[in-house]
């Protein structure tokens, strides 16, 4: 602190109508090593940043004190030892861990590796990520043509990938041909470290890239279909020892999936946790519906008023209605043992975006 570097014994009584007198020995410096010593009855002029001359144990504050021109500081009020002072240490002890293996490295963990001298620290490798689509009504063009549509999958998955801190590689868009599709698939194998595909995953007579995967290696398929509305069809794969995810070829059941297995997936393979998801308690302005036996996840649009946090559910939820998700600004998430929740129930909200505040009508 600005003030006075002192011996905290030699202020105790002190007060406005009755201060302690010390003499003054010179100023510390910021940046430079003090050449003074305090003793019993001295004090020391210090600046905040400056290190404490031997001898002293407090600071009295600039405030609190009054130099005057005969060599003596008026102090008006009693320090105690260590007060107003950084004991070397207090901070970072020899010896302690300051961040483990599997952290991920925020502002404050900078700040902290330039204060211990680390400019340089090991940390794990991006993973690289492949994104293929497959489907033969796909095109790149964000126009729609009348016999095509779209491909939204990849930028809004590259774009996932992005935010989690990986190196997305483009595998583009492939028919539903069995070889075009293996060929795509093998170069991402052979490039990334983990493979997303979408479409192609159900059931259907053209859904192919089970069937393909398993042609590539063993053990091949390891999940396909899980208890979850919307992507029911995503599947999970192990080819060569890189992991393959096979997700849905609707946008919003892509994405869901995606936040469900491949953001956790990232985190494995990073060795560390997933970002913690911001959840809110809301009440729900009508009655949302689960099945039994799946995982459901609801979009609600949650606005925050005078009465707390309310949840509408989006009324058009299905998983090819991508405004679903932009009009959404959080999940609320029926478990697979219940069949809904009732209206003005409250319950957890997951947000993807922050709540909206609510509106006043004048």
């Amino acid at each position: 602190m600005d003030g006075f570097a002192v011996i905290a014994e030699d202020t105790y009584g002190a007060t406005p109508t009755a201060p302690v007198f010390l003499r003054t020995l010179g100023s510390v410096q910021i940046g430079t090593a003090p050449t003074v010593r305090v003793g019993r009855g001295e004090a020391a002029s210090t600046v905040t940043g400056g290190r404490m001359p031997q001898g002293a144990n407090a600071v009295v504050m600039v405030e609190y004190t009054n130099e005057r021109e005969d060599g003596t500081v008026e102090v008006s009020d009693e320090v105690h030892p260590a007060e107003n002072i950084a004991r070397a240490g207090e901070d970072v002890r020899k010896g302690s861990i300051v961040l483990r293996k599997g952290t991920r490295i925020l502002p404050q963990d900078l700040g902290m590796l330039t204060c211990l001298g680390l400019n340089q620290v090991a940390v794990m490798r991006k993973p690289r990520v492949a994104v293929l689509s497959t489907g033969s009504e796909l095109q790149n063009e964000p126009s729609v043509s009348s016999n095509r549509i779209p491909d939204v999958n990849r930028p809004t998955l590259i774009s996932a990938l992005h935010q989690l801190g990986c190196e997305p590689v483009d595998l583009g868009i492939v028919p539903d041909e069995f070889e075009q599709i293996r060929s795509k698939l093998e170069q991402g194998i052979k490039t990334a470290d983990i493979v997303l595909v979408t479409a192609g995953t159900s059931v259907g007579p053209g859904d192919m890239v089970p069937k393909v995967i398993n042609s590539l290696g063993k053990p091949g398929m390891l999940v396909h279909g899980v208890a979850m509305r919307p992507s029911m069809p995503t599947g999970l794969a192990v080819v060569d020892g890189k992991l393959v995810v096979s997700l849905p070829g609707y946008p919003v059941s892509a994405y869901i999936a995606f936040l469900e297995f491949v953001e956790p997936l990232v985190a494995y393979a990073l060795e560390t946790n997933p970002l913690p998801c911001p959840v809110v308690k809301a009440r729900l302005s009508r009655r949302v519906t689960g099945v039994l036996g799946s995982r459901t996840y609801v979009r609600v649009l949650v606005t925050c008023g005078d009465e707390g946090h309310i949840a509408e559910p989006v009324r058009t939820s299905g998983a090819g209605i991508l405004s679903s998700l932009v009009q959404a600004n959080g999940f609320v998430i029926v478990p697979e043992h219940i069949e809904g929740y009732e209206e003005g129930q409250e319950v957890d909200v997951e947000l993807f975006r922050p709540p909206e505040r609510e509106q006043i009508v004048k």
